[in-house]
């Protein structure tokens, strides 16, 4: 029952850890990348769809995005949506093609996207944290109704003290690894 408790502490603050990975892709770093664009969605036909499902997304080279979308009536769609995001990018078409080009980053712009990881990194640590809230609780109610003994709560305690000091550590080298990314030049 205890080592249960554990695991599943285990894998949702691996999930947590994941989450802010994916959540980090999205901050833009100056160089190309396809998951800039992988939260867009384009009316198609009436309803959203992900870009990914109505266009082909390539990096043509370090700063240069390309989208060509499937059928040529979409791309005025396209275009719309790539507008109305928060990316803060002007699309050039030609023809059926569109064509996005990352401008480099400044130095103040750097250090407003690292503050930025940080502050993410805040919120996943938050989310790991009350992780380790929610298995103790468990661990305490167990304790509660007699189902473990004191040393075991204490020691499985201990035991998700450890595994929460671990996805935090992984979490701060996510934020590294990203601030290294973001002040390369």
């Amino acid at each position: 029952m205890l080592n249960e408790i554990k695991k599943d502490a285990q894998t949702r603050m691996a999930k947590s850890v994941e989450a802010f990975r994916h959540d980090l892709v999205k901050i833009r770093t100056g160089r190309a990348s396809t998951a800039i664009v992988d939260h867009l969605k384009v009316n198609y036909y009436g309803s959203d769809m992900p870009l990914a499902q109505v266009a082909t997304v390539a990096v043509t080279d370090a700063r240069t995005l390309t989208i060509t979308p499937w059928e040529k009536q979409i791309v005025g769609a396209v275009e719309k949506a790539i507008l109305a995001s928060d990316l803060g990018l002007t699309p050039n078409t030609a023809g059926t093609t569109i064509r996005l080009n990352l401008p480099a980053l400044t130095e103040e712009r750097r250090k407003e996207l690292t503050k930025l990881v940080h502050s993410e990194s805040e919120n996943a640590k938050v989310a790991i944290r009350n992780i380790r809230r929610d298995a103790n609780q468990q661990i305490k109610e167990l304790l509660k109704e007699k189902k473990v003994t004191e040393d075991e709560s204490g020691r499985m305690e201990a035991e998700i003290q450890k595994v929460t000091d671990s996805a935090i550590k992984d979490v701060d080298e996510v934020v590294k690894a990203k601030e290294q990314e973001l002040m390369a030049v």
